[in-house]
Formats: C-alpha cells, structure tokens, sequence
C-alpha cells in the first residue's frame, strides 16, 4: 500500500507542544478535539448552598447502566462542584442554549463557595422528583445523576466523576420512536476550545452499520 504524505497540513510535534506558552497550549490542546458538549453542572452543599458550573468533558460511558462521566480539574484551587458531589452523591447536568450561554460561561469564574452562581449569573434553578440536586430551570434537556464512583487521574491529577442517570427531564415531542433525542430541536449547543459556542444543525441519520 502506497503512503500518502499529506503536505497542506502544519505538523506541530510534541515538543513544540510543550514549549507553546501556557494559555495558547491551553487552548490548542482543548481546540484539537473539535466539537464538544457543553453542560452546567448543578450542584448543592450539605448546608444548602446551590453551586453552577459549567463544563465540556462529559462522556457516554454506557446505556445498561446509563452512565455519564466528566473530568474535574486538579485541585489547585478549592473545587465546590467535586466536594460538593462527593458530600451529597448528587448533581445535574443542563444543556445549554442561545439564551443562556453567556450566563453560563459566566460561570466559571471563581466564585467564594459562600456565594451561588445560580443568583451571580442570573440562571434560575428548579428541584424535580424529590431530586436532592438543583437543576437549571431554563434548561430544554436536563439530566439529574448519582454518584457512582470517583476516579483520580494519575497522568494529569483530574478526578473522573462517574454517575447513573436518574431522571431525563425534556419535552416528550423531542423524544422519537426509537428513543432519539432531537438536539436540534432543543436548541442545545456544543462549545470548541474554551470560550467558543456553536449551534450545530443535523446533516443526516444513518442506518445501522452491517457487514
């Protein structure tokens, strides 16, 4: 088999990578992957303090359990969102949309844990089904998960949360016949890098793939 050199692309090798200034690493390594999910992660504390964060690392690890994953950020800085999780065994994850990604990309910022981002960045949250954990009540898909495991990452010092899915609360017209959801109908969006949003369109369904 003949190999193809591909010469219009830029080849940037590990090297290099690690000597790119911080923040310009940063956001290269975080732009390589494409598009991503974008989720706000509701939370609250043992004392009551509702806590929002948002977040693009959430995976679909299985169905049967329905599991979720996400990575939480070494501990540089106080986590409440994590320490949070860990004291409850609870939390939610919201999509997010055109009319509120600017508040919820506001809400990364670092906030005291005294102060609930859910009030500093203008989001309303909402409780459901006796569900311990808030939920962002302007959300068109929200998910509410227990904990199941935490997992510490020893290449890079992250925490991989590992939750079951507990509730699905979305408007039964996205839900099709064979269980899809239209995110399109949603008006969910996805994020690339760390601060840009997308709204994405569907191109086409495919059918099962067979030999």
């Amino acid at each position: 088999m003949n190999r193809t050199t591909i010469t219009q692309h830029h080849s940037i090798g590990s090297a290099q990578i690690q000597a790119m200034d911080k923040r310009f690493r940063t956001q290269f390594i975080n732009s390589v992957v494409g598009y991503k999910g974008v989720h706000l992660v509701g939370t609250e504390s043992n004392q009551g303090q509702r806590n929002l964060s948002i977040v693009s690392s959430v995976c679909h690890l299985g169905s049967n359990p329905p599991l979720l994953s996400l990575i939480i950020r070494p501990a540089s800085v106080p986590r409440h969102t994590l320490q949070n999780i860990m004291d409850t065994g609870f939390y939610t994850l919201n999509h997010i949309t055109q009319d509120t990604f600017k508040q919820a990309h506001q809400s990364s910022a670092r906030y005291d844990a005294n102060i609930s981002e859910f009030e500093a960045v203008g989001l309303e949250h909402s409780y459901h089904s006796g569900f311990l954990a808030p939920f962002v009540s302007r959300s068109p898909l929200q998910i509410g998960m227990a904990l199941e495991e935490v997992i510490h990452l020893k290449c890079n010092n992250t925490q991989m949360v590992i939750g079951r899915i507990q509730h699905v609360n979305v408007k039964e017209s996205a839900i099709g016949d064979d269980g899809y959801i239209d995110i399109d109908q949603l008006g969910s969006l996805c994020v690339s890098g760390l601060d840009s949003y997308h709204s994405a369109q569907q191109i086409a369904r495919l059918p099962y793939a067979k030999t």
